[in-house]
């Protein structure tokens, strides 16, 4: 394209924005409106992953030892389950601690133990895995191995449990994608039809210059570059009205729930889906433009 057809185009974006400026509002409002609530799907979904890393870190394979393991072959096992690629780390838990846990456990209704041994329960081993190995499917292994490792009489996980995290993270990951598809296509039908506003207004513009020659590309120009900066405007607000939101939820979040820790274990949107918010933005209102000129060039 010409320097001169640049100067043109540049100076039709200009004007459009000063004389359109309501239209304008409108499309970047309806972007920002549809792209805040993807970007709330995102937030939510960080925190909701954020949140099931916390509760996978408890999952642990208890690993209970025959009573007759010499000291000598405690220390060897434990030196080979720790060289497991799965295993983050083993902790050995002795008769004496297992029963006084135990005694805590029941609270005050720990009266009902008197009479019985303190040795009454085995010897065990915690065994936490890495993050990567913390699916149903590998703890199951895990598990299965384990029960064939000599000195240990007996494994167990909660398996239920595991099975239902699992399930979640799946759904979770399902609801990204198919959430986001359907937003996706409702948000280029709604840029499509504002953005068909501003061509209407600009009906006779586009006629005097279909009649004197121009070609499709320089009409389609200036629209294009106001869509993209409508997008990149609808974007930036969508970012603003969600650090609003996490900023509201971090400062007056409610601990008692129990749902998190702490508020500052919440989370706000990463470098990369910040990017990915912007860059929808403007491909967002770069396409919507692009399929109401193609609609209407036709036309005329």
């Amino acid at each position: 394209m010409k320097f001169a057809h640049l100067s043109f185009v540049f100076r039709r974006v200009f004007q459009s924005l000063r004389d359109l400026v309501w239209t304008h509002v409108l499309t970047s409002g309806t972007m920002a409106m549809t792209l805040f609530i993807f970007g709330g799907f995102l937030l939510i979904q960080e925190n909701l992953h954020g949140l099931l890393r916390g509760w996978g870190s408890q999952i642990q394979i208890f690993a209970y030892l025959e009573n007759s393991l010499a000291q000598a072959d405690l220390q060897s096992l434990l030196g080979q389950i720790r060289s497991y690629p799965e295993v983050e780390s083993v902790r050995f838990v002795a008769r004496e601690e297992a029963w006084e846990n135990f005694k805590k456990t029941l609270g005050a209704q720990s009266g009902v133990l008197e009479g019985l041994p303190p040795d009454v329960l085995p010897s065990s081993l915690e065994i936490a895995l890495k993050r990567d190995y913390r699916q149903r499917a590998a703890v199951a292994d895990m598990a299965q191995r384990l029960r064939g490792v000599k000195g240990i009489s007996e494994v167990e996980y909660p398996e239920e449990w595991i099975e239902k995290l699992s399930l979640l993270v799946l759904g979770v990951q399902w609801a990204k994608w198919i959430f986001g598809g359907f937003l996706f296509i409702a948000t280029l039908m709604i840029v499509g039809s504002t953005v068909k506003l501003a061509i209407l207004a600009r009906k006779d513009e586009i006629e005097i210059m279909q009649l004197v020659g121009a070609t499709a590309g320089l009409i389609r120009a200036p629209f294009v570059i106001e869509g993209m900066i409508q997008g990149i405007v609808g974007a930036c607000l969508s970012l603003f009205f969600l650090w609003l939101c996490y900023f509201f939820l971090t400062t007056h979040f409610p601990s008692s729930l129990g749902i998190f820790p702490s508020r500052e274990q919440l989370q706000f949107l990463d470098i990369g889906e910040i990017s990915l918010l912007i860059s929808l933005g403007w491909i967002l209102g770069a396409g919507g433009s692009l399929f109401s000129l193609r609609r209407f060039l036709k036309t005329w």
